[in-house]
């Protein structure tokens, strides 16, 4: 019983929603990489896989985040507040963008062309945004800490 009262005063829904992203887009990268080079298409299917998830936690990333940014800073208006909701919001239309069109156009990857070409950049371009999400989220968690010490 300790263990499950621990665990509800210390869960942040927001670190849980935002490490789900940050896990899977990684490996999804990976994966399409592997499609691409190695020219197997189960590589690619597990791609899709780990996209809807992620499309899946994207928003409640977001709103857990809009929650804490008003709980724990106060809504405090700066920069890198601003600067995660608009990466968050592009990391979102990256990656919706790339489940559509992989399940509007199931062998996109290999009939080359433009959307091939749209599709590994929705994947690829949702890499540097986790980054710096991750990035963000770790200076605003150190911040935090620090206040609160």
């Amino acid at each position: 019983m300790k263990f499950i009262n621990d665990f509800y005063k210390t869960f942040v829904l927001h670190a849980v929603a935002a490490h789900f992203n940050n896990g899977l887009l990684p490996p999804a990268f990976l994966f399409l990489c592997l499609a691409i080079f190695m020219h197997d298409p189960f590589f690619e299917r597990t791609v899709i896989h780990l996209i809807i998830f992620a499309v899946t936690m994207i928003p409640v990333s977001f709103l857990s985040g809009v929650r804490d940014w008003r709980t724990k800073f106060h809504g405090a208006r700066a920069a890198i507040f601003y600067r995660k909701m608009w990466l968050t919001g592009l990391l979102f239309l990256l990656v919706a963008s790339a489940v559509l069109i992989r399940l509007n156009h199931p062998d996109v990857l290999f009939h080359k062309g433009v959307l091939t070409w749209l599709y590994v950049g929705c994947v690829g371009g949702a890499l540097p945004v986790v980054v710096l999400l991750g990035h963000y989220g770790g200076i605003l968690a150190f911040r935090w800490k620090q206040m609160n010490g």
